[in-house]
């Protein structure tokens, strides 16, 4: 159950649906978050991403062409197919996947292929990204993609950049609340330990680590949290069902420079919140599909 992993690869992004972009805009901000541009991607959906200092960053995504994002689905398009699966069975927001970054998505295709857990075919596209100071340039993707069928309402998948982001995103980085990075994602299932391998296996990481309320996955920059419904509770308050089976995106903790600064700007904005231990978390909202934590890194 612990062999050793050599490189595990960072996760790179947490991917939100949203009901639309500017709702999420709205939200996002009111909490504190620097949002970039909108950007739309040459299959029907759209973004409006927010960056970290360490290099992770949030995708909440939009349907901008509802018509052009089936049309890609049913060419076998995984992203928007998956995008659509979700929504239909979940509701227009939430937390839907999580990417890791890598070097090679093919290597981690074939992979996937080999461990049975191939969610489809690898995608590669590019767009345009517009930079706070009005400057323009192209983002290149290749994705590859892991589903497990037991899970039919989260997927994982590996990203490689083929035209690198720019390397100075210093005032998309700096957020009013604080917030340098995400330090944990949680995902829940009843039966939470079940899921490691496939989890393990999107993460490059063998390596699972035991806890009280399921299993941990350490990506090289953060982790993720597999745990049951007890665990989910016990640690973000959220309440749910046994009867949910499979494995669902539940929360999202933050790392920040300074809790009282955090407090202190959620406050301001009017923001419900509750304090449990030495974390601040804000329940779902329109256009914050799912629980944000926040805490000082240990």
């Amino acid at each position: 159950m612990n062999r050793h992993s050599a490189s595990p690869h960072p996760l790179d992004h947490l991917v939100l649906p949203v009901v639309n972009i500017d709702l999420a805009r709205e939200r996002l901000g009111k909490l504190g978050f620097t949002v970039a541009a909108d950007a739309r991607h040459p299959f029907g959906t759209e973004n409006a991403c927010v960056f970290f200092a360490d290099k992770t960053y949030l995708e909440p995504l939009g349907v901008a062409s509802v018509e052009e994002s089936e049309a890609s689905a049913r060419k076998g398009n995984v992203f928007t197919a998956r995008n659509q699966a979700f929504r239909f069975r979940c509701g227009d927001e939430g937390l839907s996947a999580v990417a890791f970054g890598t070097a090679d998505a093919g290597r981690d295709h074939h992979n996937f292929v080999g461990k049975a857990s191939s969610a489809g075919e690898m995608l590669q596209f590019s767009r345009p990204m517009t930079m706070p100071d009005g400057s323009e340039s192209i983002a290149g993707f290749k994705l590859a993609f892991a589903a497990d069928l037991r899970a039919p309402d989260l997927f994982l998948f590996s990203v490689e950049r083929i035209s690198p982001l720019p390397a100075d995103r210093g005032a998309l980085e700096t957020h009013a609340n604080g917030v340098t990075g995400i330090a944990e994602v949680a995902l829940c299932a009843p039966e939470a330990a079940a899921f490691g391998t496939f989890v393990g296996l999107a993460a490059g990481q063998s390596a699972i680590e035991k806890t009280g309320f399921g299993v941990k996955i350490a990506a090289s920059n953060a982790k993720i949290n597999l745990m049951t419904p007890e665990g989910l509770e016990a640690y973000f308050e959220i309440a749910v069902s046994h009867a949910e089976r499979g494995l669902r995106g539940r929360a999202i903790l933050f790392n920040v420079a300074d809790l009282a600064v955090t407090e202190a700007h959620l406050a301001a904005n009017g923001v419900t919140y509750t304090r449990k231990n030495n974390r601040i978390l804000v329940k779902p909202a329109p256009g914050q599909g799912t629980l944000f934590a926040f805490e000082e890194p240990r």
